[in-house]
């Protein structure tokens, strides 16, 4: 029974399947992925890896002479303060709970934030004076979240977004200086979100989105602060339009929209006259940003397969120009990331073989100068293995991307272990940037394959929503096929594969080795999804909604949840599974690795579990992060490797 269930869903095309259109790009031929010379190569240790700081947020002073990061240098992320021009970082909060979300007040004395409890995702608001002293929490709201904050030009006020643990849905809201919040929106519908993008008008106006929480279409809206009257500007069904941007005086926005082609493009949009300027057609995904402070500028992000460019857009010309920096994941963080003068940028980029770094961005000289390198010395490009973008067929014809990270000095004899990492979402997508876990396991050997199977943003709306009602299906199709591919370049020994992955990743592992049992030989899966029945039962209301709109309800979909469902298929599994999941998870309750680990445990599986008390989705604290990725490893090296 085994063998016909991995057989069915391993087959190749059947005559009633059709490829996804997705952007054209050539084949890879498996044998062209290649193991690079490099006498010095070693690998890099895994505490040197762990340590590598994230970046979580960056923001200027009210009169650009310091800047204020959101990172994790002591081991929590907390807030640091710099001076602009370069210099030790002073650090400005302490907390075990992570900080996050940094907004400036105009009048320069307060640097507000967000933070949770435990990793819970309800943030309340607080602020600290900019030299430092009294944390104060502003909201205390423990049975609601505020978050996404944007300064007002005026009057002391900030735009916020608010949810209540009891609803799905997200409302749009003005704090006053003193933390009092007055709400703009009464959204009724739990799959709605709504979040600030601009203030207009010296601070009498809001631009704001309502957007679907599934990702299948969204709304501009115009906000007046005093009343709350709303006005749409842009908006139609299964459509999105996402405002990024604005000039002071409302007159032109910054959108990105998938309007009329399916894949998400920029333009300029004119509220008054109702009219667009667009930029060359572009089969990848394009996304606006910011519009400069000065309203000349529109920062404009293309994603290429996977690696992304920024480029500004002159809005009286609507020439465009790259920003010198090399590919790779470029971002721009924040809201308000332009500096007081209007002169820097912060950029965040990293690569396979670089980091994530904050640049200064001069605008005026198109050069960028790096504000703070995140990572220990030891993860350098010359000793850090470098990434390929390959593209294959799935089994229906469709065109599947993937990263793959290849180790140093490997022969192409077939006997070398490889690692398959499904990304999390399912609406999200692998990115050719740094990954710590990609870097660790190249760096032993291993070589390391990240699929955009359908489902995954980037490649056009069809392909996103390929998977709808189809959870675990196709798209698990195209994971399997990731591992064909390396088996195809000659180097992989097929029996000593292994899948990993976390929250979506980690519900693709499960499924893996449930419904292609003899496919991966261990598995290693972070908070992932083991029954859609009592995940809908256990999460957050907002979860919730986006559940719905990938699966539809339990009772109206019974079949479509139990074939989506890999409790459905998890007493086939073979391999060795080692869970690792936080107690404080709102996203994938706990509740889903105690049901996998009971499970298999019942029927004599080798597996392990282990919860992490006072962590939220995704690991926060140093010493979580550096124990879960030394159990990876130790997990893969022994049931790979042997060791």
């Amino acid at each position: 029974m085994r063998l016909m269930l991995t057989a069915a869903l391993l087959a190749s095309a059947s005559p009633l399947a059709a490829q996804v259109a997705t952007p054209e790009r050539p084949i890879t031929d498996p044998k062209a992925v290649a193991s690079p010379a490099n006498p010095d190569a070693r690998p890099v240790p895994l505490d040197d890896i762990g340590v590598t700081r994230a970046l979580y947020d960056a923001v200027w002073s009210a009169d650009g002479k310091q800047i204020f990061i959101a990172t994790d240098l002591t081991g929590r992320v907390n807030i640091w303060r710099m001076d602009a021009n370069g210099g030790w970082p002073v650090q400005l909060t302490q907390s075990d709970d992570a900080q996050s979300g940094l907004a400036v007040s105009r009048d320069g004395r307060w640097l507000y934030f967000a933070q949770d409890v435990g990793g819970n995702e309800y943030y309340d608001i607080y602020r600290v004076p900019v030299g430092g002293g009294t944390v104060e929490n502003l909201t205390g709201t423990p049975d609601r979240r505020e978050d996404s904050m944007l300064v007002g030009p005026a009057g002391g006020l900030v735009a916020l977004s608010t949810k209540l643990k009891s609803e799905g849905q997200t409302n749009l809201a003005v704090m006053d200086e003193n933390g009092k919040i007055r709400a703009l929106t009464a959204e009724k519908n739990p799959a709605y979100n709504w979040a600030a993008a601009a203030w207009v008008d010296g601070g009498k106006a809001i631009i704001a989105n309502r957007s679907n929480v599934d990702g299948s279409d969204g709304e501009v809206w115009r906000i007046d602060v005093a009343s709350g009257a709303a006005t749409k500007l842009l908006g139609k069904p299964k459509t999105i339009y996402q405002a990024t941007g604005a000039t002071a005086d409302g007159a032109t926005l910054a959108v990105t929209t998938d309007e009329g082609t399916g894949q998400s493009h920029a333009g300029a949009y004119a509220p008054a006259t109702k009219k667009w300027r667009w930029l060359p057609a572009t089969p990848w995904e394009e996304s606006s940003d910011i519009i400069t402070p000065d309203g000349k500028t529109m920062i404009v992000r293309t994603n290429n397969d996977g690696r992304s460019t920024l480029a500004r857009v002159d809005l009286a010309t609507m020439a465009k120009s790259d920003l010198a920096l090399d590919p790779g994941r470029n971002s721009i963080p924040g809201l308000q990331p332009v500096s007081p003068d209007g002169k820097h940028m912060f950029v965040v980029r990293s690569g396979a073989d670089s980091p994530t770094t904050l640049y200064s961005y001069d605008l005026a000289a198109n050069s960028a100068a790096t504000v703070a390198p995140m990572a220990m010395a030891s993860l350098t490009p010359a000793m850090l293995p470098k990434s390929q973008i390959v593209t294959y067929k799935s089994f229906d014809g469709t065109l599947i991307s993937a990263i793959v990270t290849m180790p140093f000095n490997l022969k192409r004899d077939g006997s070398n272990p490889a690692i398959v990492i499904p990304h999390g979402g399912p609406t999200g997508q692998s990115q050719d940037g740094f990954s710590r876990y990609a870097t660790a396991f190249a760096t032993r050997g291993y070589i390391v394959i990240q699929p955009n199977f359908r489902g995954s943003t980037g490649y056009g709306k069809a392909f996103q929503e390929a998977n709808i009602k189809d959870l675990g299906g196709g798209d698990l199709k195209d994971t399997v096929a990731a591992k064909t591919f390396l088996v195809g370049s000659g180097y992989v020994d097929p029996k000593r594969v292994g899948i990993f992955g976390g929250s979506y990743g980690g519900f693709m592992t499960l499924m893996a080795i449930g419904r292609t049992p003899d496919e991966f030989a261990a598995a290693v899966q972070w908070f992932g999804i083991i029954n859609w029945r009592t995940m809908y039962r256990d999460q957050d209301e907002l979860l919730r909604a986006y559940q719905r709109a990938l699966l539809g309800t339990p009772d109206e979909n019974p079949d479509v949840y139990d074939a989506s469902s890999p409790l459905t298929y998890i007493k086939a599994a073979k391999a060795p599974l080692l869970s690792l999941q936080g107690e404080n998870d709102i996203r994938v309750p706990k509740g889903q690795a105690q049901e996998v680990e009971d499970i298999l445990k019942a029927k004599g599986n080798t597996v392990e579990t282990v919860f992490y008390p006072a962590e939220g989705h995704g690991f926060q604290k140093r010493e979580t992060q550096l124990d879960a990725l030394r159990r990876t490893i130790g997990w893969f090296d022994k049931y790979l490797k042997g060791k």
